[in-house]
């Protein structure tokens, strides 16, 4: 599902937006691409300190977009390439993915993520 393009846009720095809905309506968080930690050809592992209302929407629906672009990398029409993605989410606060993570990021308290469905190239 991940192309090389999507890895060298998640390679560079640039801002993730992530957004999660429920009958209360939509909420979006931001994280940094370099955040980002790819797992098997469709899993997002990304460190979460905060987002407690994303984990709340995602418990009442477990589906989310993100957008992820950086203006280092060439996209279709000249500097700036950026994508958008749909999945399911989930937070996991325990187990070897946790612990890989918490290595990586000492400041998360969960990991949310997100099993992408859909990805496509948008910039």
């Amino acid at each position: 599902m991940f192309t090389e393009k999507f890895l060298e846009v998640i390679g560079k720095e640039g801002v993730v937006s992530i957004v999660s809905w429920d009958g209360d309506g939509a909420h979006v968080v931001n994280t940094w691409n370099s955040y980002l930690v790819t797992k098997d050809s469709d899993k997002l592992l990304i460190p979460a300190y905060a987002m407690r209302r994303t984990e709340k929407k995602t418990t009442n629906n477990d589906k989310v977009q993100l957008t992820v672009g950086s203006k280092e990398v060439i996209g279709h029409r000249g500097p700036g390439a950026g994508f958008w993605m749909a999945g399911t989410a989930r937070f996991i606060s325990s187990g070897p993915e946790f612990d890989m993570m918490k290595a990586k990021f000492s400041f998360l308290t969960r990991v949310l993520e997100v099993t992408v469905t859909s990805l496509k190239q948008t910039l």
